[in-house]
């Protein structure tokens, strides 16, 4: 038997059946899922060092388990001595297997390992059924070993849905164990 995650599962067996009954779908198809997970990390420092690119690329790698690719700059800015082309962040697309993995890891041992956390904010919805989040230190992740961390930083998850309105996308995310806070 193959291996299926098992947020994977538990969407199939009790999340589609519980978004089905709140918003009242007809057909399975209708209900929104979660098509991809996008971590991103811009390194403004990298405009002086590039070696810092190489490691945000290598923690995102270490953290999801694929391969990070650096994003490079589209166009000039003199104040920032920047010049098209040049590496300046790095990100990684997530989907599927591999998606439903790291979100597993995200929700049961990274969030609670941030300091004071009390909930994840319901304000980063786009209007379109996406959500944005942004996590203050790459630490929080088991897979970073704290001791090789040459400087602590920031990076922004994206949760990219299929739902048409930021309720829904809000239900499905709080449905798959994404803590929000209470208002």
């Amino acid at each position: 038997m193959a291996y299926i995650p098992r947020l994977k599962q538990e969407y199939k067996d009790r999340v589609i059946a519980a978004l089905k009954e709140e918003f009242g779908y007809k057909n399975v198809m209708e209900v929104p899922k979660l098509e991809k997970i996008v971590l991103s990390r811009g390194v403004g420092a990298a405009v002086s060092d590039k070696k810092l690119v190489d490691y945000a690329v290598e923690e995102l790698t270490k953290v999801t388990g694929q391969k990070a690719v650096s994003t490079i700059s589209k166009k000039d800015v003199a104040s920032f001595k920047l010049r098209k082309g040049m590496p300046i962040g790095a990100k990684v697309t997530l989907r599927g297997e591999r998606m439903y993995e790291f979100l597993d890891r995200l929700i049961t041992s990274s969030l609670p390992r941030v300091r004071d956390f009390s909930g994840i904010k319901a304000t980063g919805f786009d209007g379109r059924g996406n959500y944005n989040l942004g996590v203050t230190e790459q630490i929080i992740f088991p897979e970073i070993d704290i001791d090789k961390v040459n400087k602590i930083s920031g990076l922004d998850i994206t949760f990219v849905t299929s739902a048409n309105t930021d309720k829904e996308a809000k239900s499905l995310l709080a449905e798959l164990g994404l803590p929000f806070k209470k208002n």
